[in-house]
């Protein structure tokens, strides 16, 4: 079984290329992928949730 890698949010930014100020208003105005939020309050993206969101955009593109 493949693990899904749990992406930080820096590596989000950095792979779809927006700043880190446009993530957090995405998420806010829950337009951004599904991130889950730990106990210790670290928020994290999987790789699979990253890769169907930006599917989504495309079809919607």
């Amino acid at each position: 079984m493949v693990r899904d890698e749990m992406l930080t949010i820096s590596q989000v930014i950095e792979e779809i290329g927006v700043p880190l100020s446009t993530f957090y208003r995405w998420r806010q105005q829950r337009k951004g992928p599904k991130a889950i939020k730990l106990p210790n309050g670290v928020v994290r993206i999987r790789r699979s949730e990253l890769e169907r969101w930006i599917a989504a955009l495309e079809e919607a593109a």
